[in-house]
């Protein structure tokens, strides 16, 4: 396959950003790619891991292209596009162990790249549409129990690590506000000191969710406690534009370091290696919807765009109540 340059380009002289350097394709088609990647950024505000996905899909398949025709890819080329052509990257992808959803995401990509170009008059890429979306098996997340969950967010469950106690209690809070909230780590961490109420004071989270969106998220009042004693014991200084939660030497909060408190935390409580902070997540949807949550109000707590999203934590609960079946009913 040809290798991809790893030069980085000079700025463009008019200002705007440099083309991206690519060895397997023509200056005309490493300006669109440009064009589109900006477009993505400024107008559809999608996430910098999506847009580093994308950048790393089309590249792959661009270089696949050089290789299989023996020349740089064209824009005129590249209009020209055989179903054949999607097939054999599809195929060549997947003799790599990439999975179905890597592979959805990288024809997701692509097509968007080929509708950006038919926008710009850079001639209509047929064959991208032509193809199916490879099949996924749906995967229900897993949930952990109540009583966990619930353990999880109590800091005398560390008391006997050798760490600091305003440790346990950022640890503790944060887990307290996954669960409590429904947040993805990113969201919790992001959370500036400014954003969080002291107890009593308010009963609600701006996040900054996916795509740089910002919803509305209740927050119980003892999870507010628990963050309010962590600031109480925390020896770094808080600014209100600085983040709620800080790492051992006062910076960010990596998440990094709370997937290794939970991997410890699930070794002392005998959990399962599901039990990761995002399961803290999937929890809150699950026993919302367990005790009677409504599905659209819970899609607006987690985020989600797409109500089928959060449609998932049915089969949840199906699964759950099929195991009370069998396991009550008498003729069962």
């Amino acid at each position: 396959m040809a290798k991809l340059s790893d030069k980085k380009p000079a700025e463009a002289k008019s200002g705007g950003p440099a083309p991206i350097d690519l060895i397997c394709a023509d200056a005309d088609v490493s300006l669109q790619m440009t064009r589109w990647l900006s477009h993505l950024r400024a107008e559809r505000r999608l996430s910098p891991k999506t847009l580093e996905a994308y950048t790393r899909d089309v590249r792959q398949f661009l270089a696949f292209l050089a290789e299989h025709w023996g020349a740089l890819v064209s824009l005129p080329r590249f209009a020209k596009l055989e179903a054949s052509d999607v097939r054999a990257f599809m195929a060549a992808r997947r003799g790599d162990d990439i999975g179905g959803r890597s592979l959805m995401r990288a024809l997701a990509g692509l097509r968007s790249f080929g509708r950006f170009l038919e926008r710009e008059g850079k001639g209509t890429v047929g064959a991208l549409s032509a193809i199916r979306a490879p099949k996924i098996g749906k995967s229900l997340p897993k949930p952990l129990q109540m009583a966990s969950a619930k353990r999880l967010a109590d800091a005398d469950e560390r008391a006997g690590e050798n760490r600091d106690p305003w440790i346990w209690a950022r640890d503790a809070a944060v887990m307290a506000l996954l669960y409590g909230s429904g947040l993805r780590i990113s969201e919790a961490l992001g959370l500036k000191r400014r954003d969080v109420p002291a107890p009593g004071a308010g009963d609600v989270l701006i996040v900054n969710g996916k795509g740089n969106k910002t919803r509305m998220v209740p927050v119980l009042h003892n999870v507010l406690e628990l963050i309010a004693d962590y600031a109480a014991q925390c020896p770094h200084p808080l600014p209100a534009e600085g983040p709620m939660f800080v790492g051992a030497r006062g910076g960010p909060l990596s998440p990094r370091i709370i997937q290794l408190t939970m991997e410890r935390m699930r070794g002392a409580l005998g959990l399962p290696d599901s039990a990761t902070p995002h399961a803290l997540r999937h929890s809150f949807a699950t026993h919302l919807l367990t005790r009677g949550g409504d599905l659209r109000a819970i899609q607006e707590l987690l985020g989600h765009a797409s109500l089928s999203t959060t449609q998932i934590y049915t089969g949840i609960d199906t699964e759950r109540l099929f195991e009370v079946y069998k396991t009550a009913h008498p003729r069962a």
